[in-house]
């Protein structure tokens, strides 16, 4: 995996890489190996993730072809606008 640095951004090149590394599921493997697994449990862990996928892909492909309805899309985040400052008063 590689990550170039841009103008000596090395902040940016880090969010980069973090997010790489998400989308891999470096992170998810590193929590997973902190322990032990049994070869049972990692049988189990594997199947019930394979059922995930294969459900989310049928009801992806469902949706395409109009059997089920689209999920609401989501309005964009506003923020609020600032508060405004409170002057002190002179006495």
């Amino acid at each position: 995996m590689q990550v170039f640095v841009r103008d000596n951004n090395v902040e940016q090149a880090l969010r980069v890489l973090k997010k790489k590394m998400q989308r891999e599921g470096v992170f998810r493997e590193m929590k997973q190996r902190r322990s032990y697994e049994k070869p049972s449990e990692k049988k189990t862990r594997e199947k019930s993730e394979a059922v995930r996928r294969a459900r989310k892909l049928a009801r992806k492909k469902a949706i395409r072809e109009g059997l089920l309805p689209a999920p609401p899309k989501r309005k964009p985040f506003e923020r609020k606008p600032p508060l405004p400052e409170v002057k002190a008063r002179a006495d």
